[in-house]
Formats: C-alpha cells, sequence, structure tokens
C-alpha cells in the first residue's frame, strides 16, 4: 500500500522535504481521553497491550485526533523479556514488577531462544497488521523495542529503580554473565524486530531508556555494543536510536548503521549535531514540561527548537515521551506550530 504521507520516512533517509514531520514518543494513549475510555473497560494495562484490536485503535487515535505523521504501535518494551519466560506484572500508579529476576547463568539458560520468545508476541504483529489495514496508508507505523541494556536492567532489579544497583553490580562483578544475558536479549530483539517488520512496521525505533545511569565506557561495552548488533542485523527499513542521557555517546552513536538519532532535552542541539555530523537525521527535543507553558509560550520554544535543527534533517518530537497529565491542546498547539512554521523555512 502506497503511503499518502511518507514525510517522516524520506526525512529519515536524509531526503530534502517540503516540511518537517512531527510525531511524540507516548503519543498512543495517556494523555487522551479516547484512551482512558478504551483503558477504562479492561482489567488493566497488559490486557490492552495483548488484545491486538484494542492495540490497534489507541495507536491510530493521536493520528486522527493531534495529526501527527506517523503512528507508533502501542505496546510495551518489556514484551520481549516475558516473552522469553520471564513474566511481569504491571503495578498501577508504580511501574512494572517482575517477581522472579536474573541472578544466575542458570537462570538465562531457563530462557527461550530468540525464535521461541519471538513466536511467543503474535499479538505485537497482530496489532501491527489490523494497524497498517486501518490507517490505509495515511502516516508510516513505527515499530519498537527497548534497547538490551534496559531490558537487561529491568530483568536483574526487577523493576524501576533510581540507580539499578543490581544491574550495575552484575556489569563489574560478573561481566561474562552480563554479557551471556545480553546476547540472549539482543537476539530475541532482533528476531522480533524482523517479525514487526514483516508484519507491516515501516520503521523501528531502539529505546535506551537507562543509557544515563552508565559511565561511558561501560556503556560503549554493555549497551552500544549491542545496539550497533541491532541496527547491523535490519536493512530493511530506517532505524531511529534514541538514548536517554546518553550525551556521552554521540559521537560513537553517529557511527551506528541507524539513520536517526533521537536527542533528549539536555542535549543542546547545535552541539549536537556538531558532534553526530551531517549524515544522520536527528530526532527530538523539547523539553515534555514546555507543553505546561501557555500556547504563545509553547508556539515560541517550538520554533526555537525548529530554528536550532534547521529545516532538513530533523524529526520534531519531545526529548522524552509525552507526560499524562498533558492537556492535548498543548500538544496539538506543538503539533500544528511544527506543521505550520516548516513549508517557511524551505
Amino acid at each position: 500500500m502506497q503511503l499518502k504521507n511518507d514525510l517522516i520516512l524520506r526525512t529519515a533517509k536524509g531526503e530534502k522535504t517540503e516540511r518537517t514531520p512531527v510525531w511524540l514518543m507516548r503519543q498512543a494513549g495517556r494523555i487522551l481521553p479516547e484512551y482512558r475510555k478504551v483503558r477504562e473497560s479492561l482489567s488493566g494495562f497488559k490486557e490492552l497491550v495483548t488484545n491486538p484490536a484494542l492495540a490497534a485503535e489507541v495507536t491510530i487515535q493521536p493520528v486522527d485526533i493531534l495529526g501527527v505523521d506517523a503512528a507508533i504501535i502501542f505496546s510495551d518494551i518489556l514484551v520481549i523479556p516475558e516473552a522469553m519466560g520471564l513474566p511481569y506484572e504491571m503495578i498501577e500508579a508504580k511501574g512494572p514488577l517482575f517477581p522472579k529476576t536474573i541472578q544466575s547463568e542458570s537462570d538465562i539458560q531457563q530462557l527461550k531462544e530468540k525464535e521461541a520468545a519471538a513466536d511467543e508476541l503474535q499479538y505485537v504483529y497482530d496489532a501491527i497488521k489490523i494497524t497498517k489495514k486501518e490507517l490505509g496508508g495515511r502516516v508510516p507505523l513505527i515499530g519498537f523495542a527497548g534497547a538490551p541494556f534496559t531490558i537487561m536492567a529491568y530483568m536483574v532489579d526487577g523493576g524501576g529503580s533510581k540507580t539499578f544497583s543490581k544491574t550495575k553490580k552484575m556489569l563489574y562483578a560478573e561481566p561474562a554473565l552480563a554479557h551471556a544475558l545480553l546476547s540472549r536479549i539482543t537476539s530475541a530483539t532482533i528476531a522480533y524486530l524482523k517479525r514487526q517488520i514483516t508484519a507491516g512496521a515501516d520503521m523501528l525505533q531502539i529505546f535506551d531508556s537507562w543509557a544515563g545511569i552508565l559511565a561511558p565506557d561501560v556503556y560503549n561495552e554493555f549497551s552500544l555494543k549491542y545496539i550497533n548488533d541491532i541496527c547491523n542485523a535490519i536493512n530493511e527499513v530506517p532505524i531511529t536510536v534514541f538514548a536517554k542521557g546518553a550525551f556521552f555517546a554521540r559521537k560513537e552513536m553517529a557511527a551506528l548503521k541507524c539513520n536517526t538519532i533521537g536527542l533528549d532535552w539536555n542535549m543542546d542541539i547545535k552541539e549536537s549535531r556538531a558532534i553526530i555530523g551531517e549524515s544522520k537525521t536527528l530526532q527530538g527535543n523539547l523539553d515534555p514540561c514546555v507543553l505546561y507553558a501557555s500556547f504563545d509560550d509553547i508556539k515560541k520554544e517550538t520554533l526555537k527548537m525548529l530554528n536550532a535543527f534547521g529545516p532538513y534533517k530533523h524529526i520534531a518530537n519531545l526529548g522524552h515521551g509525552v507526560y499524562p497529565d498533558t492537556d492535548p491542546e498543548k500538544v496539538k498547539c506543538f503539533v500544528e506550530t511544527v506543521k505550520e512554521y516548516s513549508p517557511k523555512m524551505r
């Protein structure tokens, strides 16, 4: 099916486009009353993730309501460890909890191999197929997965953490064990992403949410190495790498075989372009909290961001996910400012 709006794909490939494309991380859900209505009819978050028809419905809502240039499949990065045999619970207002964690070589050996793990995620592929059909070529669909280190952090610590000290202890005290786990996660993630592409994903994003907790050399060894493996394994669609807090790794990320590098709001735009160079498209990076400001200030900050990035090789986004208490009208203001402003820059 030919896309009616392929701005984000052409921009990711480095082509000059008629305007800057825009979407938001965590746009599927959270801020929209329409999403909350669907969510409230279910037992919880995981039921929505595993229901292909409803996952497709909430994936498409931001396209219809906010006017974004891409949909991102409604799912969760933690479906991979669950598919590997490490189930998690989603605790309301607290986040994910893994009753069992990875602590030893025998724990790793009990995990499912890559293809068996990928087989467990048919509900994601079905959601992608339904979404593609319902979108009817209006905009591209983004698939995604968590970076292996970020996934490992949940599998070892058992949930969110300020320090992820159990995970970091493994990196320093048992590096071979850490590499064994990361290798298993990487293989499963590659198989999973390949199947997302087969199901219809037009581009992919890798989320390294906990990149910023590591020292630069440790990050290169235990995270970037495995992101690199994923990027090298996938050449069918454009790939974006978003590593929150990894300002120290921008030069190394420039060498990845990916199309786009996402910047968080702490990364200076012009400095990042100088470090990364001209070969990559950049994505980001408005502070999500700007969307609490007045409409005039949102427009002003968005225009400032656009000016700093320049008219080409930029996908407009926030520097992290949109916060759940954000006014949808403020989000629309951000989206519309990008869409109205960009043509005047060319």
